[in-house]
């Protein structure tokens, strides 16, 4: 295997660090949507560095569907802790009690398009006018169309038609009240560029990244991880099996690989060998061609 494939190419750190800068600039309150995912946490990452040897100006933003990897949650706060960062989360089930998303049913059912409620109702409250988020072209048609500061109307929809121009890296990040931005810094990254970034910074990411034994379902060709949040029929029985998450979302909409990379160095391996993209793994985004777009359109991340 090329010495290549297992290089980050700086250029793309620089970039993200100058985007990160140019938001702190040109935004009020902005703050980093937080999942506990790889991309996510290297965007804390690439904070620091943007602003060292000050802290990181920006609070960190979590919509809990309440249907997280245990795993996530755990290195989620024991992130915050170790490096003081200021954490703000918002609960679906708050919006689901106030009665301003409701719980899906049947066998598909899943939290994750209700994420949007109560991030929308986040924004307003807390009054943030950029979020950054750790979307990537690369991970999905709708997300590849999407700018790096893309602006959301004062209903928090995303419309792929009134889009600003993005010349000579010049970003706009003027706005009307009640518009907010979405900043996507690491939009121009690929999935291996992540992985090796993660490597090469030698960057900590929650266990269910690697291989391990767990609970699973097998339901239309892919891997489910068994919880009691997930609807199962009769016939779906539970088995063990070693296996990894290459994407980290709600637990109801996360397919699993059969894996046995327990390292850095395999994970890569892997992704260099895969036939599907990581998003080929996410559940939500199979409900139809246009789910991924019509979810922003909406609000979503």
């Amino acid at each position: 295997m090329s010495s290549i494939q297992w290089q980050f190419p700086r250029a793309l750190e620089d970039e993200a660090i100058y985007i990160l800068r140019e938001t702190a600039a040109q935004f009020e309150r902005p703050a980093i949507l937080f999942s506990g995912g790889k991309d996510s946490i290297t965007l804390v990452r690439l904070a620091q560095k943007a602003f060292y040897p000050g802290k990181i100006p920006f609070p960190l933003l979590h919509v809990d569907t309440g249907h997280n990897f245990p795993e996530t949650i755990q290195f989620r706060d024991w992130l915050v802790e170790s490096l003081g960062l200021e954490l703000i989360v918002r609960n679906v089930q708050d919006s689901i009690d106030q009665g301003k998303a409701k719980e899906e049913t049947g066998k598909y059912a899943s939290r994750n398009a209700l994420q949007t409620v109560t991030l929308l109702d986040a924004i307003e409250e807390l009054k943030f006018d950029a979020c950054i988020g750790g979307a990537r072209r690369d991970e999905e048609k709708a997300r590849a169309k999407e700018r790096i500061f893309s602006v959301r109307d004062e209903f928090g929809q995303w419309n792929a038609k009134m889009q600003r121009p993005e010349l000579f890296d010049m970003l706009n990040g003027k706005i009307n009240i009640g518009e907010n931005v979405r900043v996507f810094p690491i939009s121009n990254w690929t999935e291996l560029d992540v992985w090796n970034y993660i490597r090469e910074e030698g960057l900590q990411i929650p266990s269910i990244y690697f291989s391990h034994e767990r609970e699973i379902i097998e339901r239309d060709g892919m891997y489910w991880p068994f919880s009691p949040y997930l609807n199962t029929t009769e016939e779906e029985v539970p088995f063990r099996s070693k296996v990894r998450f290459r994407t980290v979302g709600d637990m109801t909409c996360t397919a699993a690989v059969l894996s046995e990379a327990d390292k850095l160095e395999d994970i890569i391996e892997e992704i260099l060998a895969a036939k599907i993209s990581e998003r080929g793994a996410r559940i939500d985004d199979k409900r139809s061609e246009a789910a991924m777009e019509k979810r922003k359109q909406a609000g979503y991340f």
